[in-house]
């Protein structure tokens, strides 16, 4: 559940038989990044209609589809379908155009007084009757045909039936303007065989059974993006039933419909789904559709999840607790609100990956989520592939699966990008910052940017945070820390820390963040100290009444996307002419003998110290009285294994400390 696998190890996991499957060792994200980033939707995408902006706004898709003859031998794919848009004008506007894929759809009429259509280069171009004026609204009715062809959208086999859209599939099963900008409601009418089970967006309005033909009808008033759109059904579906009930008021509740193949157990995800609800409900918002559910598919929907509005997809036999979470938090974050272009993909993929490790936190505490985050940073530092978690140009031209949904940056980083913000604003404001964002009426059942959420944090918090988004969210790559300490001794009992925050990395920008240095004292208590790191090569120290023996930055690594070292030996800035001076040893590496240079401006006692890496004396050069000036040491390693030691020089009142490595 909390370990991360490499590719490999994925795709042979996923080779083997669906009854040898161990879920327990899966992450959900690592499933959903698994499926979308080696989907076909679009092959090479299909660059028509870029972009999110148009001249209209679709308020609502009513398709009719005649799906009978799919679900007998030979399984054939095509059906007749009917398509009415109704629309709402935004600019006056005489045509509009849709997406349409010519090689998926035959396009038969299109009915409107006096309307034409062309249907060429995977665009359907209606000529409307007349011109329209700024809030027109004009319905517009499409006969269509699909072909019997495989096309990554639609899939047919052996008596079962469903769609898979992300990002792009829609437009081979129906006309539509297929960007996830603009979100319509949803009637959908659908003919099938009298012992097939289907299921759809939104409630079910009604089902009509004639003869040896059944129609459902579903029913969505609320806004569903066009690749979450989904038809799933099958012959001799099993299917079950479970009921939540609402924390707003317990005497109404919803129904979670389970789908599942024959030799299937759900009972899994039946048991923790009403806790699941609940938890995201109360730190979100109460769950926002009148009806949920999860379906298992065939072997055309090899792994995975697909987080359809109301209805989510899961690979056969895929009843696992984390891929559940994973995918019943797209309910939240994707589905009620759902990114406005593929450059807001955070907003979907890394919340729903953040909130995996948050339903943990559920029943496992802060520990639990924090192994999983944990988790989820070693993925990203390990397969890092060097693009930020945001491209503009998503925004208009679709990147490749493999890119847009890539595990390492898009889910990965994207969850522990969420988690860091939760560090740095603190629980409180963090979570009245998600339910600010999911109850704001101008985003719910519609589409979101980045910067949008931005706004909200911003709002919530009453401060400024886009530097947080700029240097996560559209930069590359992390920090790297090399950071240095000391410890000096300033006499009558008073010790003073010296912390060097430094960044080396040359790949991307310097990372603004709230810094956590944690410092242990010889009598065994600690003080946590917090403070903003907000311009490199930054030296901080602070005074203390009692002896500092150890320091150590980010004890509880909040900032999880990072690389680097901390160690002793501050030597920024260069010491004055009033203060000694302790140079780097010389050999070093060190095979076996080394010379330790230093220099004291006064008469003093000097003691030398080695020591390992855990701060225990390996080597002590015992006090002497020594005079003004260059002093050499010459030290034998021979009888000490290979490793980082470090070197402490002490005169009087004064600290120096230095790293060296030894190497045989």
């Amino acid at each position: 559940m909390k370990k991360s696998f490499l590719i490999i190890s994925l795709v042979a996991f996923f080779f083997t038989s669906v009854s040898s499957q161990d879920f327990s060792k899966m992450k959900g994200s690592e499933y959903c990044s698994m499926k979308k980033s080696q989907t076909r939707i679009l092959g090479q995408p299909i660059q028509i209609n870029s972009g999110p902006l148009h001249s209209y706004n679709v308020l609502k898709y009513t398709l009719s589809l005649n799906l009978y003859q799919c679900y007998t031998s030979p399984y054939l794919k095509n059906f007749t379908a009917s398509n009415i848009i109704q629309f709402r004008v935004d600019s006056t506007l005489n045509s509009i155009r849709l997406d349409a894929v010519n090689s998926s759809l035959i396009i038969d009429s299109v009915r409107l007084a006096g309307v034409s259509f062309t249907h060429l280069n995977n665009i359907l171009a209606i000529q409307l009757d007349q011109t329209y004026n700024v809030g027109d609204v004009v319905n517009v009715k499409i006969y269509y045909r699909h072909k019997n062809v495989a096309d990554d959208a639609l899939y047919v086999k052996s008596g079962m039936l469903f769609t898979d859209c992300e990002p792009e599939g829609a437009r081979k099963w129906f006309p539509c303007w297929d960007k996830p900008s603009d979100k319509a409601q949803l009637d959908l009418t659908a003919k099938v065989k009298a012992n097939v089970k289907l299921g759809s967006n939104g409630y079910l309005a009604d089902s009509t059974l004639s003869g040896d033909s059944l129609w459902y009808h579903w029913v969505s008033n609320e806004n569903v993006a066009t690749y979450l759109t989904v038809l799933t059904s099958k012959v001799n579906y099993k299917l079950d039933i479970v009921y939540w009930h609402k924390l707003s008021n317990p005497t109404d509740s919803i129904p979670i419909r389970f789908y599942y193949n024959s030799g299937e157990n759900p009972s899994s995800v039946k048991s923790i789904i009403r806790a699941m609800a609940t938890w995201y409900s109360q730190n979100f918002i109460e769950h926002p559709f009148p009806k949920n559910g999860f379906a298992t598919l065939n072997d055309l929907f090899t792994w995975g999840g697909m987080e359809n509005q109301t209805l989510t997809s899961f690979c056969p036999g895929c009843w696992s607790e984390s891929l559940t979470a994973h995918e019943f938090a797209h309910q939240w974050f994707g589905d009620m609100i759902t990114c406005s272009t593929w450059a807001d993909i955070w907003l979907n993929e890394g919340f729903a990956t953040w909130s995996e490790a948050f339903w943990y936190e559920s029943y496992g505490g802060y520990a639990d989520y924090k192994s999983s985050i944990d988790g989820d940073a070693n993925s990203y530092l390990y397969s890092n592939p060097g693009w930020p978690i945001s491209d503009p140009d998503w925004a208009v031209t679709t990147p490749s699966t493999d890119i847009l949904f890539n595990y390492a940056i898009t889910y990965a980083k994207g969850a522990c990008v969420l988690h860091q913000l939760r560090y740095v604003l603190g629980d409180s404001l963090f979570f009245a910052t998600l339910k600010t964002y999911c109850a704001d009426p101008n985003l719910k059942f519609q589409s979101s940017t980045i910067s949008d959420f931005n706004q909200k944090v911003n709002l919530v918090t009453g401060e400024n945070y886009n530097w947080f988004f700029n240097e996560w969210i559209f930069q590359p790559n992390h920090p790297v820390y090399q950071n240095t300490y000391n410890f000096q001794n300033l006499g009558t009992g008073q010790w003073k820390v010296n912390f060097f925050a430094r960044q080396v990395q040359t790949n991307t920008v310097f990372f603004k963040m709230p810094i956590e240095i944690n410092v242990h004292f010889q009598d065994n208590t600690d003080t946590l100290i917090r403070v903003m790191n907000d311009v490199n090569n930054q030296l901080l120290f602070w005074t203390f009444s009692k002896r500092p023996v150890l320091l150590q930055f980010d004890p509880h690594n909040q900032i999880v996307l990072k690389g680097g070292s901390t160690v002793v030996g501050v030597d920024e800035p260069q010491q004055d002419k009033y203060s000694m001076n302790l140079y780097q040893n010389a050999p070093n590496p060190v095979e076996s003998k080394t010379t330790i240079s230093y220099e004291i401006p006064m008469n003093t006692e000097v003691q030398l110290d080695i020591m390992n890496i855990m701060g225990e004396t390996v080597i002590k050069v015992g006090k002497t009285l020594q005079q003004t000036g260059e002093h050499s040491v010459n030290l034998d390693f021979s009888n000490l294994p290979s490793g980082i030691y470090f070197y402490k020089l002490t005169a009087g009142n004064n600290i120096l400390t230095k790293k060296l490595i030894v190497s045989k």
